[in-house]
Formats: structure tokens, C-alpha cells, sequence
């Protein structure tokens, strides 16, 4: 609608413009008047214009809202007049998947008609499997959810720790690594299993042996664990003792001595025991200090 009030001293001009949706409606009255005489142009059919103008506003619709789910098209957002019986077309908001209906809504008496679009919420499903890798989907797999991603014992995340489901899909990105501890220690006057380039990765063994005379003192062995870290320290080598028997002049034998003669004892005194146990049997052996009694004396005696 515009209104333009313009003079020029002796005439007066009062055009009023109604513009709606491409359909245009112009009242122009003129009032002139003369110094001598009036001359009036008829005013009814600008009234009348008017009412048909503030009527019309009145019908139109106001611009339609979208829900959480449900939005304008592109179209619908570049209108500004709803004048009745304009048509807006709704769509499924990002994320949303349509379900059922139409998404067409009319202006009617003032009022848009009720919507049948049905939009349900993107379902992402479980995430790809990766090697070493689990998710926790127990927050859900639909537009908008987090999950958690962890690795299995022995390997540790590179990049995002979570995954969050969007209308492409699910975001973020990540792997799980082998841990690797640092490359192992060498040991003086010893060797050590490991020679790669790489460090040694979860689970790996390096395995520690000494030179000759040398003894190993600590485990012969350790192993990276799951913390990037050796289960033990490495090992020692150390020098085996070395003696010199012909400068050992204070050797001392008697234990040695002692052992003997106590052994040779224990033998007499075993050996003693057996005889004497031989001799009762046969029954040779003097009770109380008398002389042995032979079996074939002791017949005679009876007879």
C-alpha cells in the first residue's frame, strides 16, 4: 500500500496504490478546486477500493512456523504475502526422515489447514566394526545420540573418543593403536634379543643373556605391557667369582676331618650291633658274664 499526498496550491492530489500477490488495485482521486468555482471528482469508488483492500488484508494468513521436526521449503521461505487459499509446501527438517503424508498446507479463513507430514527421527545403527574396537550405543543410535568408543586392552584411541549421529551419518573419526614401549635397554657385558628398527609393540618379549663369565643377576626376559611400560627392570650381568686355589693357604679342613671320623664311628657301631644281634640268634652269647652253653652240651646235661 503506499499513499502519496502532494499540492500544488490550487490543486490537491490523494492517490492511494493497493498492491497484493501480483494482483493490483489503484484508487486515484483528484480534488481540485478553483479560485472561481469547485470541482469535486466522485469519492465513492475510492471508498469502496479501500474496503475491498482492508478486507483483503484481513483474510490473509500469517507466515507459517515449522516445528522441530518439520520446516519450510525453500520456496515458502521467500514468500511474504499469504494472501487465502495460497499453498506452502513443508518438509522433513535435517535429520529427519519422511514417514508419511504430503507436507502441503492452504490458507484457509484465515488459518493454515493441519499438516499430515510425518517426520521421524534418522537411525544411524551401530557404527562400522574396526580392528580392536567396540562402541557403547546404550545412549542410542538416532539423529543427535553420542556413543563411546574404546579399544581393547593393549591398544589406545588416535582421534575422537566419541561418535555422534548426524543426518550424514556418524561423525568423527578414529582407530585404535597398538601401544609400543621404548626400544629396551642394553645391559653391560650381556646381550639383549632385540635388534629391530620398531619399537617394541604390547605383549613383546626381549630376552637378556650374558657373556662368559658373567652371571645373570634379574629375570631373563621382560615384556611391554599395556601401559607403554616394562613389567620389570632389565637385568644384570655380573662377574662370576674366581679362586685361586694355590695361594688359598688358609683352607681349613677340619670339618672336613670331623665329617670322616664321625661317619666311621656311626659305621663301627652299626656293624658291632648287627654281629651281636647274630650271635643271640645262634645263641652263643654270654648271659651275665657265664661262658656260652652250646645246644649239644646242654643235652648231655639231661640225660
Amino acid at each position: 500500500m503506499s499513499l502519496d499526498l502532494s499540492g500544488d496550491g490550487h490543486y490537491g492530489r490523494l492517490r492511494l496504490a493497493v498492491s497484493h500477490s501480483g494482483t493490483a488495485w489503484k484508487a486515484a482521486m483528484d480534488v481540485s478546486q478553483e479560485t472561481c468555482g469547485a470541482r469535486t471528482r466522485s469519492m465513492p469508488s475510492f471508498f469502496f477500493l479501500l474496503t475491498l483492500w482492508v478486507l483483503k488484508a484481513s483474510a490473509d494468513c500469517p507466515k507459517p512456523q515449522g516445528l522441530e521436526n518439520i520446516v519450510l521449503t525453500y520456496e515458502a521461505l521467500l514468500m511474504n504475502d499469504f494472501p487465502e487459499g495460497t499453498i506452502v509446501i513443508l518438509e522433513c527438517a535435517n535429520g529427519y526422515l519422511l514417514e508419511s503424508g504430503s507436507g502441503v498446507i492452504t490458507c484457509t479463513d484465515d488459518n493454515w489447514t493441519h499438516p499430515d507430514l510425518q517426520c521421524k527421527k534418522k537411525d544411524c545403527g551401530p557404527p562400522r566394526p574396526q580392528p580392536h574396537m567396540s562402541f557403547n550405543i546404550s545412549a542410542g543410535t538416532l539423529f543427535g545420540d553420542i556413543i563411546r568408543v574404546t579399544c581393547d586392552k593393549g591398544y589406545q584411541i588416535s582421534g575422537s573418543s566419541y561418535k555422534q549421529c548426524y543426518s550424514t551419518g556418524w561423525s568423527g573419526r578414529s582407530k585404535c593403536e597398538i601401544i609400543t614401549c621404548e626400544k629396551p635397554p642394553e645391559v653391560t657385558n650381556g646381550r639383549r634379543s632385540w635388534d629391530a628398527h620398531d619399537d617394541p609393540k604390547y605383549g613383546e618379549e626381549i630376552l637378556y643373556s650374558c657373556d662368559v663369565g658373567h652371571t645373570l643377576v634379574g629375570p631373563d626376559r621382560i615384556m611391554c605391557n599395556e601401559d607403554g611400560e616394562y613389567n620389570s627392570p632389565p637385568p644384570l650381568c655380573s662377574e662370576k667369582p674366581t679362586v685361586d686355589v694355590k695361594n688359598n693357604t688358609n683352607t681349613d679342613y677340619t670339618a672336613v676331618i670331623l665329617s670322616v671320623i664321625g661317619v666311621a664311628l656311626v659305621a663301627c657301631i652299626v656293624v658291632l650291633f648287627i654281629h651281636k644281634y647274630h650271635l643271640r640268634r645262634k645263641g652263643t652269647v654270654p648271659m651275665n658274664g657265664a661262658a656260652p652253653i652250646s645246644r649239644r652240651e646242654s643235652g648231655n646235661h639231661e640225660g
